[in-house]
């Protein structure tokens, strides 16, 4: 309701691996996380501009946490959005690998294959490793004390951006962990990725208070 108030045609998308549509449907992501989530969310988009719905000059796709990492996967390893917005998400896999916590450190042997074994799959799939393939802005959102995808993932991203001379902006919120709680700054991620998507594509829209700054670092 937030982003369709405002003038968006949102797809929210069941990707290969979401539940409720049968195993087979399920398992289609084993093995394949970069690949069927990215086909199926830039398909939907490319979709809705063959029937007419949407601009094909201004998609925006954004998502938190496995939705991040398919939002800066889709920007990398695909020609299709214009601009994205990053959640708490995962731009380097091998440090995912390695850094996350106890209880899902081995989540990606089943979505990509055994760490290390399967390193070389790790590094193809990972953002970070594409920064030169994304022609487009992205913004990044990311709690301070988040141990699941550690903050250096979105700081790694935003730098590699800016260093390529690409608009973006990173939003870190202290005290927030995997995941935004505080309601002030739920209203905060809100309100700066649609700020962000205002200032890329040059929407005059009402702003009681500036979120995110391009080519800056906000902290709240």
């Amino acid at each position: 309701q937030y982003w369709t108030s405002r003038g968006y045609t949102v797809a929210d998308v069941n990707y290969g691996g979401s539940t409720g549509y049968g195993r087979e449907y399920r398992d289609r992501l084993k093995g394949n996380w970069g690949v069927v989530d990215v086909d199926d969310c830039t398909n939907i988009a490319l979709h809705l501009v063959d029937i007419g719905e949407v601009d094909k000059d201004m998609l925006c796709i954004d998502g938190g946490s496995a939705g991040g990492y398919t939002t800066l996967a889709c920007l990398a390893f695909k020609d299709v959005f214009k601009a994205g917005a990053s959640h708490y998400g995962v731009s380097d896999l091998c440090a995912l690998a390695a850094d996350t916590h106890k209880f899902e450190s081995r989540y990606l042997d089943t979505l990509i294959g055994p760490y290390p074994q399967e390193k070389a799959k790790y590094d193809q799939r990972s953002p970070i490793n594409a920064v030169d393939a994304i022609r487009c802005p992205v913004a990044f959102f990311q709690g301070m004390e988040d141990k699941i995808v550690p903050p250096n993932q979105a700081e790694m991203m935003f730098d590699a951006l800016k260093a390529k001379g690409l608009p973006t902006a990173l939003v870190l919120f202290d005290g927030e962990q995997h995941g935004f709680r505080q309601a002030a700054n739920i209203q905060r991620s809100l309100d700066g990725e649609h700020q962000f998507f205002a200032k890329v594509f040059g929407w005059d829209v009402p702003v009681e208070k500036e979120i995110v700054v391009m080519g800056q670092t906000a902290r709240y």
